[in-house]
C-alpha cells in the first residue's frame, strides 16, 4: 500500500486499517510458524503498511498539536 493512497484516508479509517493489518500480521506469523504460510514476502509487507500507516498517523498528531504550523 502507498503512503500517498494512505494519506487519502481519514484518521479513523486509519486506525480501523491499522487494527485489521495487525490482526492480519499476527495470522501470518501463526501460519508461518506451523508452515501452512506460501507467501513468507507478506510479513514484511504487512509489517511495513503498519509502520506507514503509524508514521501518517504521527504526522498528523504532530500537526494538530503545533497548530499546523509545519
Amino acid at each position: 500500500m502507498k503512503a500517498k493512497d494512505l494519506r487519502e484516508r481519514s484518521n479513523e479509517d486509519l486506525v480501523e486499517l491499522k487494527g485489521s493489518m495487525q490482526k492480519d500480521l499476527f495470522s501470518y506469523r501463526m501460519k508461518n510458524f506451523t508452515g501452512q504460510l506460501d507467501d513468507t514476502s507478506l510479513l514484511n509487507k504487512t509489517k511495513k503498511d503498519v509502520a506507514r500507516i503509524e508514521l501518517i498517523l504521527h504526522e498528523r498528531a504532530a500537526a494538530s498539536k503545533d497548530g499546523g504550523k509545519s
